[in-house]
């Protein structure tokens, strides 16, 4: 179970946007992950007519890796670890570390 979702608020705990908040948007693989607006490179593309595009300069959102980033506590105001829970019909939860509060699913 990834601990990390799309549409979870996280903070960036390393990288250039160290300390930057943002919102799950993709995730790549099982542990690389698109966040809007954060880790933006301009990528320069080649005009196609056929395609119908415009060349230029595009600002694109890179993925950042899942260790780089702790998910958002609102509780708190602060990064937090995840855990989880396992309920007694054999289910399982994410689970705030710091309080033990489950995590709302987005």
């Amino acid at each position: 179970m990834n601990k990390i979702h799309k549409g979870d608020q996280v903070i960036v705990l390393a990288g250039r946007d160290k300390g930057k908040r943002g919102v799950v948007s993709l995730r790549k693989d099982d542990s690389h992950l698109v966040i809007e607006g954060l880790n933006v490179v301009k990528k320069h593309t080649k005009p196609n007519p056929m395609a119908g595009t415009q060349g230029g300069i595009v600002e694109k959102s890179m993925p950042i890796h899942q260790s780089n980033v702790a998910i958002f506590n609102a509780a708190t105001g602060k990064a937090d670890r995840v855990g989880i829970k396992i309920l007694a019909d054999g289910g399982k939860v994410r689970v705030f570390k710091s309080s033990g509060e489950e995590i709302k699913a987005a």
